[in-house]
């Protein structure tokens, strides 16, 4: 079968959501000449917290732009809990999936990304209630309740009515997790969350990071060059280059004792760089 085309007959998706919330099967992602993804094939388990390393242009961020249907896929396909994100059925084949069908599925992730992107004009509380109030139908009171929850969660309780001007990196940040947790995803995307931080305030953000995913059943796919982070709160690391899939294991493994040359090389240049 051509890799570059999607099965015409769907599989029983539905069977693997409980021990797979994320699928990716031969997917092709290139922009024009350019092949960013070749024919990628990963699971990520229910709960699991996977980390993406690897040099910059390796393709890790276009996986994450994939799963938020801010790209589409030239081949392959993708599921998520079970359905297919990047196509779905008609007629007893699998065809590009619409808008609305995209909608639907993207509803089960969230994304933290570099920038916080949060609304100015709004305060704290607001800019993490519009969504679940705008999108899930929560009424005022209940998103506002949640909202608030949240932001004890994230160490923010005493900035309910602050403006994102009057708060630092790490705090818009914080909010901006908080904010993505109030859509009750399934998944969770975290595309290099303390890179536009000044290096005071990263730890205050990967702390309230390492506290969910140890209390909390969501999935994470985190592209991170906080190697020290991703060790501490992996489940597993894959480590990607030209679009693909050097290896992937324990931290412990891939961090003390890597099978792959690329593999030592990367961490032996970003560990120095960090010491």
């Amino acid at each position: 079968m051509d890799s570059h085309q999607p099965h015409t007959e769907p599989q029983a998706a539905t069977a693997t959501a409980d021990r797979e919330m994320i699928r990716f099967d031969g997917v092709v992602k290139q922009f024009g000449d350019n092949v960013v993804l070749r024919e990628l094939d990963f699971t990520v388990a229910p709960g699991e917290f996977v980390a993406l390393i690897g040099p910059s242009g390796s393709g890790k961020t276009t996986i994450l732009r994939l799963l938020m249907t801010l790209e589409k896929v030239n081949g392959g396909t993708i599921q998520v809990g079970g359905e297919y994100l990047s196509h779905m059925e008609r007629g007893g084949k699998l065809v590009p999936a619409d808008e609305r069908h995209l909608r639907r599925v993207r509803r089960r992730i969230g994304m933290v990304f570099q920038q916080f992107n949060l609304f100015p004009n709004m305060k704290v509380l607001q800019n993490i209630t519009e969504a679940p109030i705008r999108t899930l139908g929560k009424s005022r009171a209940e998103a506002e309740e949640r909202g608030r929850e949240l932001l004890d969660m994230v160490g923010l309780t005493d900035k309910v009515d602050a403006h994102p001007s009057q708060l630092s990196g790490g705090q818009q940040q914080r909010v901006a997790i908080a904010r993505a947790l109030a859509m009750e995803p399934d998944v969770l995307l975290l595309d290099e969350v303390t890179s536009a931080l000044d290096p005071e305030l990263v730890a205050g953000v990967l702390s309230v990071l390492k506290q969910i995913a140890l209390t909390t059943e969501i999935t994470f796919l985190c592209v991170t060059h906080e190697m020290q982070f991703a060790r501490d709160v992996s489940d597993r690391v894959m480590m990607f280059d030209h679009g693909q899939v050097v290896e992937e294991g324990h931290p412990d493994k891939i961090f003390t004792d890597p099978d792959h040359e690329r593999t030592k090389e990367f961490l032996h240049a970003v560990i120095d760089r960090e010491v």
